[in-house]
């Protein structure tokens, strides 16, 4: 939960801060697999998080157009990495330049993943993409 700035050194190694680190992990260990959807922010997920998204997604038709484009991206922008003893990860080399993913950054917990965003990209979705009444209006359809 939350959010906490971060640096990404000159080899494109991210410094996962302390909080998140402690529970990545305690509860999952050090492998991780580091993605995007959009390549607008990097997505790291623990590896066993990850295979149970991998799971999920195989029981979709391989015929399926969708599943075709997500695993497009996914895999493009994808790498398997380790948290490494001084609690750095490495961004793909290509994520990095399509999301402005260098020097400094914000990493949000996500409920079972981390979200890394470049800091301007951030702020300039928040402010153009507010939550509005209908938001509300879904959200509170499922309880929240």
């Amino acid at each position: 939960m939350g959010h906490a700035p971060a640096k990404v050194d000159d080899k494109g190694r991210l410094k996962i801060p302390a909080n998140f680190r402690k529970i990545i992990e305690d509860r999952f260990g050090q492998d991780c697999f580091i993605t995007s959807q959009d390549g607008e922010r990097a997505l790291i997920y623990p590896m066993s998080v990850w295979h149970d998204f991998q799971a999920r997604l195989a029981k979709v038709p391989s015929s399926s157009v969708a599943k075709m484009k997500l695993l497009e991206r996914v895999n493009y922008y994808g790498q398997a990495s380790s948290i490494d003893p001084q609690g750095r990860v490495l961004v793909p080399n290509v994520l990095r330049n399509v999301a402005g993913i260098v020097e400094d950054v914000v990493v949000i917990g996500n409920q079972d993943h981390l979200v890394v965003w470049n800091e301007e990209r951030i702020q300039k979705r928040l402010n153009e993409t507010p939550l509005t009444s209908d938001d509300y209006k879904e959200l509170e359809l499922h309880g929240v």
